[in-house]
């Protein structure tokens, strides 16, 4: 592994993307760890690192990168993943792992784990007593609910099973619990939410979860459902504030007094003519 800046890790808990193991050797160009350390890799293991997106940790947005499975190194070489006994990686690509952490329990912190917690970032959904909905309760949506308790955010968990209920508050913490398909329940927390982690791989509609979200709310999808789901957008587009404008109806044969006095600002603050009941023909 000379003159370059891979390193190379014994596989030891693992599934196909989300890889932790232990350090076995490293490239003459490896700064960041040694032979021994703890470390973990993603679904990425290397890219072109000529773009904007590599300096800023965007890499996933490079034309050109190698993912953890599936794919070629540079050399031709398959990559395997955690299917593997060991696999190399760009130490950009490697992140250290506490001592003080299992590698089992590390490892799906760098799918599910990461998934949730950077758009909880991200968005600013990471600050305390802010209302965030999570949608799903299964591998995303449990870490989603424990990193925004970790947050110190007011937690509340929506789902589609009432049995998901104690799971959620009694063993996650989350602070309340909303059983999506009882209409008293939703309309009940209308407006209430900063935000929303979207878990849910199975299509399902939007528009009733949109209207949970507080205005200038976020709803972040993080799983990806088979079919394209669909979102009307007619009803974002209601009045819900009644905001309007101070308006004067005038009919048409005022238009010329109407034109004096927009001379002299005399008008609060829009005139509106009314052409069907007053223009004569």
């Amino acid at each position: 592994m000379d003159n370059n800046p891979k390193t190379t890790a014994n596989c030891e808990k693992w599934c196909r993307h989300e890889v932790a193991g232990v350090v076995t050797e490293v490239g003459s160009k490896v700064e960041k760890f040694k032979v021994g350390d703890k470390v973990g890799v993603g679904c990425l293991v290397d890219s072109c690192c000529t773009y904007q997106n590599y300096d800023d940790n965007l890499e996933n947005y490079c034309p050109q990168y190698t993912l953890t499975y599936g794919a070629k190194y540079r050399d031709g070489t398959i990559t395997y993943g955690g299917y593997s006994n060991s696999m190399v990686a760009d130490e950009h690509f490697v992140i250290r792992i506490p001592d003080s952490l299992a590698l089992d329990a590390t490892a799906p912190l760098i799918c599910v784990g990461i998934t949730v917690y950077s758009p909880l970032r991200y968005y600013g959904l990471d600050k305390p007593d802010l209302h965030v909905g999570v949608v799903g309760l299964g591998g995303l949506g449990h870490m989603a609910v424990k990193f925004a308790k970790a947050f110190g955010a007011k937690v509340i968990v929506i789902s589609t099973s009432p049995s998901k209920k104690d799971e959620a508050i009694q063993h996650l913490g989350a602070d309340s619990f909303l059983l999506n398909r009882d209409q008293d329940q939703m309309q009940g927390t209308m407006g209430a939410l900063d935000g929303i982690i979207d878990t849910v791989s199975a299509v399902h509609p939007l528009l009733p979860l949109i209207g949970l979200l507080k205005s200038h709310g976020k709803i972040v999808m993080v799983d990806a459902p088979e079919r394209p789901l669909e979102l009307p957008v007619f009803p974002l587009l209601a009045a819900k504030h009644n905001v309007k404008p101070d308006i004067e109806v005038i009919p048409m044969d005022y238009v010329n007094t109407a034109m004096e006095r927009l001379l002299k600002e005399d008008v609060k603050y829009r005139f509106v003519i009314d052409i069907g009941n007053t223009l004569k023909v």
